[in-house]
């Protein structure tokens, strides 16, 4: 009877060792799966607290203006060709491209082929003829051409030299058809030279004859300032399309568009910390500046200037700082 006792109590001590074995096996893995919930609470709350820093801006009302830029080559109008009157041999040259010279300035001594076949300074004496002459310029300008050289033989009524005129100068605007109807005479123009000079001009005349390859008409366009400018020097030459005043303008940074490019829009602050997306229509675009033709902002709205790429339609920010322009 008492082995039948002693048995069971040793039983009953297994039990209640297993049990405890199990309750805290069980106290662990709870322990355990409640630890990566709280991580993940701390991670959700830190999430709902990231916000952008972002830089504010607000609109401005001012003038507004497109224009088109378009090529411009320098041409001299007025030439004036040189020739010899006479057959024979150039015994000077006094000038090279480039030099600038008087009417009636002697270009070349020239003597002819009859003279250059006497040999006998006496004889030359005895005939009182030498056969030299000299050949002047008809007019002032630059000398753009050079042809003939010293002791080259010359044929009678051959160019010697091209005198470009100085005061010719202009720039030949080269048209495409399409804009035929956007260029105007006497309308003025903005001059780009290569070296990012300025120069403004007018628009003189029009040429009636177009370019068959490339299909453009020149305009003639005169550069109010004198500067000296070699002949076929390529300047970009903008034209006005369209001139505005009192435009709501943002800049270009401020507004977002899609890959088409087709829908535009802008991020405006509701509150200090939300922003949401307003779409927009946008007009004319000049110099970093973007035209907003709806919807009429007022001068107190609040636009995101910097960050707002890839925003959500509401999002969470932090402002950083605030761009206030005129």
């Amino acid at each position: 009877m008492s082995s039948i006792y002693f048995w069971n109590s040793t039983l009953t001590k297994a039990r209640v060792r297993a049990s405890a074995g199990i309750f805290l096996l069980v106290g662990l893995l709870c322990l355990q799966s409640c630890k990566p919930k709280t991580e993940k609470v701390e991670d959700d709350d830190k999430k709902v607290d990231a916000r952008t820093p972002v830089t504010l801006t607000t609109v401005s009302i001012g003038l507004m203006s497109d224009s088109i830029a378009l090529n411009g080559v320098t041409s001299f109008l007025k030439k004036n060709t040189v020739k010899s009157s006479a057959t024979g041999y150039i015994q000077k040259v006094n000038v090279k491209v480039g030099d600038y010279v008087e009417q009636g300035q002697v270009l070349f001594s020239v003597k002819t082929k009859e003279a250059s076949a006497f040999t006998s300074p006496a004889l030359d004496s005895i005939l009182k003829f030498n056969g030299r002459f000299d050949i002047k310029a008809t007019g002032s300008g630059i000398i753009s051409e050079l042809d003939k050289h010293e002791d080259d033989y010359v044929a009678d009524g051959e160019q010697l030299c091209v005198i470009a005129q100085k005061s010719s100068l202009v720039f030949l605007l080269n048209v495409p058809y399409e804009f035929n109807k956007m260029v105007h005479i006497g309308e003025a123009c903005n001059i780009e030279l290569p070296d990012k000079s300025l120069l403004s001009g007018t628009i003189d005349s029009k040429l009636s004859a177009m370019d068959a390859v490339s299909q453009t008409e020149s305009f003639v366009v005169k550069a109010n300032a004198d500067k000296e400018l070699p002949e076929n020097l390529i300047a970009r030459i903008r034209l006005l399309k369209t001139i505005k005043g009192n435009a709501l303008v943002l800049p270009k940074e401020a507004v977002l568009t899609d890959e088409t490019e087709e829908n535009f829009w802008v991020m405006k602050m509701l509150n200090d910390s939300t922003a949401f997306k307003v779409a927009v229509v946008k007009g004319l675009e000049a110099s970093g500046k973007i035209e907003i033709l709806s919807p009429k902002f007022s001068p107190g709205d609040r636009i995101i200037l910097t960050g707002n790429y890839a925003l959500p339609d509401t999002a969470l920010v932090q402002i950083t700082k605030t761009d206030a322009h005129e």
